[in-house]
């Protein structure tokens, strides 16, 4: 009998572990609230899919602007020597040959 515990001790060690659960389950509900449930977390997902697209959308359209905006600058420069700089050639063509044909 002198090994077996008394009522008192055994209420003792029964409130003991009746107390330790309950701080176990205080610390679990607290570690459960700070955790994301799955729905929002899908949400957040979907939100930043359709932001990162629509990122990609805008760095397309800007790629695109600038190819657009490059192929202009070639056809203005093309305009610039046809309009420019092949009238001037033609001018001083016509007076080398005008001074030729004055000295031939």
């Amino acid at each position: 009998m002198a090994d077996e515990p008394t009522l008192g001790e055994l209420a003792r060690r029964l409130e003991a572990v009746h107390q330790d659960l309950k701080e176990d389950l205080r610390e679990h509900g607290r570690r459960l609230d700070g955790k994301v449930s799955n729905e929002v977390f899908k949400l957040e997902q979907a939100a930043q899919d359709r932001a990162t697209q629509a990122l990609g959308d805008r760095m397309k359209s800007a790629e695109d602007t600038t190819r657009e905006r490059d192929r202009q600058r070639a056809a203005d420069r093309r305009l610039i020597l046809a309009a420019l700089v092949i009238p001037v050639l033609l001018v001083l063509l016509q007076v080398y040959l005008t001074a030729k044909g004055a000295s031939g």
